[in-house]
């Protein structure tokens, strides 16, 4: 199994990204998947997820308003959309595929994201 993150990069405080995760190796839509972060000094911690047909997302309450997760299972790929961007969001992003809400079986590499005041 295969999770290929991308889309990180260095932006301006309250600029955009759009994260993309291309899974591989695995039945796509069997799974919710996920995306985490890890800041500099810090524990890794939920960011937000989605159910396996997209109905259902979840996101932590430091995210709720600015990120919109979303995945496309024709194409093997979970999104994950970062609006109004704050310095405090500067840290390294997994996407990760889990079995059930609570579960996490599978994780990406990271794509860092970088937020200048």
């Amino acid at each position: 199994v295969q999770l290929q993150a991308s889309g990180g990069g260095l932006v301006q405080a309250g600029g955009s990204l759009r994260l993309s995760c291309a899974a591989s190796g695995l039945t796509f839509s069997n799974y919710a998947m996920k995306w985490f972060r890890r800041a500099p000094g810090e524990e890794r911690e939920f960011v937000a997820a989605i159910s396996w047909s997209g109905d259902s997302t979840r996101y932590a309450d430091s995210v709720k308003g600015r990120f919109t997760i979303s995945r496309d299972n024709t194409k093997n790929t979970v999104y994950l959309q970062l609006n109004s961007l704050k310095s405090e969001d500067t840290a390294v992003y997994f996407c990760a595929a889990g079995s059930t809400w609570f579960s996490t079986e599978y994780w990406g590499q990271g794509t860092q994201v970088t937020v200048s005041s």
